[in-house]
């Protein structure tokens, strides 16, 4: 599809100097959920992961999956951009741990159905694919009783941020019905809105068992978003995870 090869091409150029600024946040001994990085051990979104198989979906330098290899879990690093993986392929070196990296989009992945245990994502592909595509994608590798969770901006916060503005604004300024495809000056990405998901989860066999609404703490620091974007975040969802379970 045009725009996953045009997601492909930002990510292929935009690597380097990615992982340059966001590499030393995520790259620690304590992983956690979104850009301010609330820790795992609070969300507890993936929960136990000794002897489990996990794809990450979009895993970039396959920081989370490292984490999780070396927690007991076996896991795939997928990804759309070779540059990505080049990345993930020095951290896995350094931290010496080894599984597979593939190289795909989410949409259509190369394993057989019903290969892992859970399919997770931070930020991830799902943002950057066409959820129609890769949630049932998703659903099909995952095991009966599996574990889909992955973390994205809020329908919430897409419809308070208009094209082009550095924050979200306090009003409403967003078409919220027909959410689905928006495109930026780099990327183009995806969202939908809270019942659209819940049809999208039921008509492809998943059962949603929680949202966790991230929020972060007064003192909170990142790489990608500044103090106007805390403030947001303190009053209002910016960000969430949406965990569901394959019947």
């Amino acid at each position: 599809m045009a725009y996953v090869e045009h997601n492909r091409s930002y990510w292929d150029r935009e690597s380097d100097s990615y992982q340059l600024r966001h590499g030393p946040q995520l790259k620690v001994e304590r992983p956690g959920w979104g850009v301010w990085q609330i820790p795992e051990d609070e969300v507890r979104a993936l929960g136990q992961v000794d002897g489990l198989d996990v794809l990450e979906l979009g895993c970039g330098a396959a920081q989370w999956s490292i984490y999780l290899a070396r927690n007991g879990a076996h896991p795939v690093g997928l990804d759309v951009s070779e540059k990505q993986l080049e990345h993930a392929r020095k951290l896995m070196a350094e931290a010496d741990v080894h599984f597979p990296l593939v190289e795909s989009s989410a949409e259509a992945t190369p394993f057989s159905k019903e290969s892992f245990d859970i399919v997770f994502c931070d930020h991830g592909a799902i943002g950057f694919t066409d959820p129609y595509k890769t949630i049932p994608e998703a659903a099909r590798v995952l095991r009966p009783n599996g574990l889909l969770a992955f973390s994205m901006m809020t329908p919430f916060a897409d419809a308070c941020w208009p094209g082009g503005a550095e924050t979200p604004g306090s009003q409403l300024t967003v078409d919220y019905f027909g959410m689905h495809r928006r495109e930026d000056e780099d990327t183009i990405e995806f969202q939908l809105g809270y019942g659209d998901w819940i049809r999208l989860f039921t008509a492809t066999g998943l059962v949603v068992e929680d949202l966790v609404e991230l929020h972060p703490p007064p003192d909170a620091k990142s790489t990608y978003f500044g103090e106007d974007h805390l403030a947001w975040a303190r009053r209002w969802p910016l960000e969430h995870i949406w965990k569901a379970r394959k019947r």
